[in-house]
This record gives C-alpha cells, structure tokens and sequence, in this order.
C-alpha cells in the first residue's frame, strides 16, 4: 500500500469553460485578471482571437511560440499598449518599460551592478539584515502577515544592498504606500483593453495621483541626499545608485530616467521576490513532508558554511520550493507584446496589431507541458530533473533580450532568506486564517494577504 502523502494542491481560479458576458468580463479584467482565462488557455498550444473587441488576440503556450515571439523575432514585437498605459504612469522610462535606445542605455548601465561577482558580494549583507529582521519573530503565539513581513524584509535587503541604506522615507509608510499603488495604479482597467483614448481619465488616475507623488518625492530626494555628497568630496558607496549617477551625461542617463529606474527597483524589483517568499512558505506550511525536507537541508547546512554564499549551491531542495512557488504563483503572470508586422505560425497569420500574451500563469499550469500541474511539488526543479523543463515553458523572470537583470540576484535573495527563516523557525497558517486567493495586481498577491504563526525550531 502507498502511504506516500499526495501533493498539495493550493487554491487557483478553475479554467472557465465558456466566456463570460462584456460587463462580467470587465469587473474581472479590473479586479483579478488571472481569473479571466479559459480551459482552452490551458491545454492547447496557442489561442488566437483574430478579432474581438480589443483587437486581434494570441495567448501563446508553445514554448517554440514563445521563443520566436520574445527571442526570434523579438524585433517584430514591441511592448503591449496595455502594458505601457498599467505601467508606464508608475516607472516611465524605466528598465521595465523604457524602449530602444532609453533601453539600451538603461541596460547598459546597470548590468555592471547584476555581474555575478557583484551580486555575490551581497549574500552577507542579505544573510545580516534578515538575522536582524528575525528578531520580531521571538515573541510566540503571535499571529504575522507574512505577505506584509516579506515585502518589509525584502526592501530592507535592497536598500541595504543596491542603495547602502540610504533611501530616504519611513520604511512603515513606504509599506502601505506601495499597497496602496498596487491597489490603484497597477490595475488593468477596462478602458484600457477597449482601445478607449488614453486622454479618458480612468479611475485610477485619480486614486493613484498620490502614491505616485509620494514615491517621485522619496526617490528625489534619495538621489539629491547621494549627489550631495558626491559634490562634497565624499567617497559614496559603491552600488546601485551610485553606479547609475556616474552613468548620467549626455552620451548616458538623464536625472529622470535614473529616477524612473531608482522608482522600478524599489517600487517593483523587491516586490517580485517578497510575494514569491511569501507564497513559499504558504506552500511549505501546507505541505508538511516538503517543508520538514526544506528544513532539514536549511539547519544543515547553514551550520555547515559560515558564507551564506555557499549556501545557494548547496541547498538544491530550499532553491527547488522556491521555484516550484514562483511556478504556482508566478510574480510577474503576464508577459505581453504587441506585433508590429504579420507573423506567420503553423498557418495562421498573427496580424500586425495582435496583442501577444504569454502568461506564466497559464503556461506554467499548462496540462501538456507539466505532470500534475496544479500540484505543489518542489522535486520537479531538482538538478536532476531540471533538464525535463523547456527553457521556455518556465518564465518566472521573463525571456529573450528583456529578461530580468535580478534573475540571479533575486535568486540568490531568495534561498538565504529561507536559509535563515527556515533554519530557526516554522511557519504554519494560522487556526482562524482564510485560505489566500491569489490575485493578479501587477504581481499575483494573495488576497487578505497571509496570517502564520512563527515558531521557533
């Protein structure tokens, strides 16, 4: 008899089998665009809506689709408009949406700062200011947001790391702050997908105007407390903020697109890694036989190396969890381009216009390409069995030339931070808690966000 306990499987909107009406399908769009996809989303290779109400629409799950849109021909596709109007008002022209040549350049001085040597010169600083964080945990019985402990802990790793801790706000405020520009902002409204003219105010103009002052006001004055010193004769620290000033020139960046990229990094690049910890240690809770594997390899191993360094290469189980949550609730659950000339595919023509989806949402719980697609098994990402998964059926950070530039460090973030919560503590869902409801708000979040009571090992 097998007592093999069966892999959990965590809570996802079920594929819809018939569409639902225009004012359904808008209050959907609005609120939680991940519950919008249908079965035929999840089981063919590509969907393409030659007409509708949006225009032309390709929903692409082929990992060779997906290769020739964002790899191939990566030329004939610019970024979505859709994407550009949710984004563009947040980070203008930074790295995230920013097109040739802004791109180029943004690129270009920023990849120094993401060489590996570089981002291994961060792991101490990661492993200390999350021993630091650790202490609010010392207090048992207490119930903790881990969604919100996560985005704390992990801007605290970023201003530590790519800005030396100087960036300017109160870290509480900037908490709420940036919910509050994921609640507003960073939602697709209707009017968006209906090709109405960007001049037509939408909601979330208003609603946001605020929060989007706030971070402008935070990053100005991050920078000019920087260059301040820098014209005083002080040696500034050597990072992130540093390296894109020295970047600024005529031939390089302008003061507001050094901006733009300060706002992508702590406004969204820290958010990613916060809500892809936060959904591992859900999954983990649930999962007690993975979550006793994790730990067992995490106490072992952090008492084994003193450089938390070597802990990314040496705990394949902890880094297996992480992507295995990053496929379940993938940070970023769309990717999208628009097609600037007709491309031919299998014998259909995509027309000049189409708005092309590849959504990791629905890619990585695609019933051709995954066993158990809706389960939660950390195993499938092990060394071993790594070589199974397409390089284009697995997207948590993108492909092709506008890949993530934080893949490896958000990675390396990533395993040390549950090195050390791992290694010390348990992280079980509280008695009275719901059970979280990923929602689609620029990341996917999980809905009241994630109530866990931490215990020390």
């Amino acid at each position: 008899m097998d007592t093999t306990p069966k892999p959990f499987i965590p809570p996802a909107p079920i594929p819809r089998t018939e569409p639902p009406n225009m004012l359904k399908m808008f209050w959907i769009v609005y609120n939680n665009p991940i519950e919008l996809w249908g079965a035929h989303s999840y089981r063919e290779p590509y969907v393409y809506v030659p007409s509708g109400i949006g225009g032309p629409l390709l929903v692409a799950n082929d990992p060779k689709l997906i290769r020739h849109i964002l790899v191939e021909k990566n030329k004939s596709f610019k970024l979505a408009k859709t994407r550009q109007i949710v984004l563009r008002p947040i980070l203008q022209d930074g790295l995230l949406t920013a097109e040739n040549p802004v791109w180029k350049r943004s690129r270009k001085a920023m990849a120094p700062v993401f060489t590996p040597k570089h981002i291994h010169g961060f792991a101490a600083g990661m492993s200390r200011v999350t021993k630091e964080y650790l202490e609010k945990y010392d207090s048992p019985g207490v119930t903790h947001d881990i969604a919100k402990d996560m985005t704390e802990l992990t801007f605290n790793v970023l201003a530590e790391t790519l800005f030396s801790n100087e960036i300017e706000g109160d870290q509480k405020e900037f908490e709420h702050k940036i919910e509050r520009l994921f609640e507003t902002v960073g939602r697709v409204d209707p009017f968006d997908i209906v090709n109405i003219p960007e001049w037509v105010p939408r909601i979330k103009h208003f609603t946001g105007r605020g929060i989007l002052k706030y971070f402008r006001k935070l990053v100005r004055k991050t920078i000019e407390k920087r260059v301040e010193r820098i014209e005083k004769g002080d040696t500034p620290p050597d990072d992130f903020l540093t390296l894109l000033l020295r970047a600024e020139g005529e031939d390089g960046l302008s003061r507001e697109e050094i901006e733009d990229n300060v706002i992508t990094f702590i406004g969204a690049g820290h958010e990613t890694t916060a809500r892809a910890l936060g959904w591992t240690l859900y999954l983990l809770a649930k999962a007690p036989q993975e979550r006793a594997k994790v730990e067992e390899e995490a106490k072992r191993v952090t008492s084994q190396y003193d450089n938390p360094l070597d802990w990314v290469e040496n705990m394949p189980y902890t880094r297996a969890a992480f992507e295995e949550a990053m496929r379940l609730y993938p940070p970023a659950p769309v990717i999208s381009r628009e097609a600037l000339e007709d491309i031919e595919w299998e014998g259909t023509t995509i027309t000049k216009g189409s708005q092309c989806l590849v959504l990791p949402w629905t890619l990585h719980r695609h019933q051709e390409y995954w066993d158990q697609p809706n389960a939660f098994m950390p195993s499938r990402f092990l060394p071993e069995n790594r070589g199974k998964i397409d390089k284009y059926q697995y997207l948590p950070f993108g492909a092709g030339p506008r890949v993530c530039i934080g893949q490896s460090f958000a990675i390396q973030e990533a395993v040390i931070i549950l090195g050390e919560l791992l290694s010390r503590y348990r992280f079980d869902m509280a008695k009275d808690a719901s059970e979280p409801w990923p929602v689609q708000k620029l990341t996917t979040q999980p809905d009241g966000g994630l109530q866990m009571v931490v215990t020390a090992l």
